[in-house]
């Protein structure tokens, strides 16, 4: 497969999924046919937030060019997107974990609504951009998952940021100048990862992973690997034009789960001595801290650990046979694989002495 013409946009380029994107663009994804060779002249232009020192990622993608400006700034977003008629823009850039809660309306809508009026201006062909689960919040329970047809419940201000953007895309939709494909990822996981989820392989080792009630509670979980075929499909598919799709691994897990593959990889290929022990905490502990979070973001305030906190004893979890369907999406990588290949990317980057040591 290749794409309509010689250039693709990356915005968030920086981050974990945006690493991962910019690999699967450059070397293609060798376990999926159809995207094991992509364009191989195929020119990358990535946005980088200004100021920002991106020297790992030049040194290992030196082929992309490399553009620095500030998606708040509407003239920043049209130089990025100028000369690109025709092209594909994937736009990735969002904010999860805020300093203030008017930063998640900042970064997740109104920057969303300045690339996107930059596309538009400069004809490119299509946006795709990344959402989240959030803007419909948690499952009813365990048997019901989400489709594309599941209503708006946003969770918390995250989620209500993020269908304030989804909406906007729905909208640049039916104004019928741009094309736009919205994909819904879950919980990430692979290589590139932030420090906060080595932190929650260094929970686990030590017997501090927190398990909230039984631990059955499921959730859809998107390897980066998974997650960026998603987005490359969405980005080829005629039938994408318009449409929303979940993207995540083939089924979802039990929190249980999880936190057991975790434990035996560590113990079993990468030699580590662990705990077997859980921070068991009762249902209502995630109760607790999700009314703690309401009254913390009714004033405008954000605190990581609590709002984690109040999900741990959720279901959120998707069916992604939309994506299958339409798409020919094909999830390769389970949790188990993904996890190794975790672990393992924190063994080679030096990562993994540090957090276990």
């Amino acid at each position: 497969m290749n794409f309509p013409n010689n250039l693709v946009l990356v915005t968030g380029a920086s981050g974990w999924l945006g690493h991962g994107l910019l690999n699967a663009l450059v070397n293609g994804i060798p376990e999926v046919e159809s995207l094991s060779g992509l364009n191989k002249d195929l020119k990358i232009r990535a946005f980088i937030e200004r100021g920002l020192k991106v020297d790992a990622l030049k040194e290992k993608f030196p082929r992309v060019e490399y553009f620095y400006g500030d998606l708040r700034d509407e003239d920043d977003c049209e130089l990025f997107c100028s000369g690109a008629e025709g092209s594909i823009l994937f736009h990735l850039a969002g904010l999860i974990h805020p300093k203030r809660i008017q930063d998640l309306y900042t970064v997740n809508v109104e920057c969303t609504k300045n690339i996107h009026k930059a596309a538009e201006k400069c004809k490119l062909k299509r946006v795709v951009t990344m959402s989240s689960n959030s803007p419909v919040g948690c499952n009813s329970n365990k048997t019901c998952l989400f489709d594309e047809n599941a209503p708006y419940r946003p969770y918390m201000h995250y989620g209500r940021a993020k269908r304030e953007m989804e909406e906007y895309i729905i909208g640049v939709q039916k104004a019928g100048k741009l094309e736009t494909v919205i994909v819904r990822g879950t919980w990430f996981y692979g290589p590139y990862q932030p420090q906060r989820q080595s932190l929650f392989f260094k929970m686990i080792c030590d017997g501090k992973a927190p398990i909230v009630g039984s631990g059955d509670n499921l959730r859809s979980m998107s390897y980066i690997e998974n997650l960026c075929q998603g987005l490359i499909l969405a980005a080829l598919s005629e039938k994408a034009n318009g449409q929303i799709y979940w993207i995540a691994d083939e089924r979802p897990y039990t929190m249980n789960e999880i936190v057991d593959t975790v434990e035996n990889l560590l113990e079993k290929e990468f030699g580590q001595t662990c705990a077997h022990k859980r921070m068991r905490l009762p249902g209502v502990a995630s109760e607790v801290a999700l009314m703690v979070d309401r009254l913390l973001q009714t004033v405008g305030l954000y605190h990581q650990k609590i709002h984690v906190l109040s999900e741990m004893n959720k279901n959120i979890a998707c069916s992604v046979e939309k994506a299958k369907k339409e798409l020919g999406y094909a999830p390769k990588v389970d949790l188990k694989e993904g996890m190794r290949r975790s672990l393992k990317w924190m063994q080679d980057s030096g990562q993994f002495a540090s957090t276990f040591q």
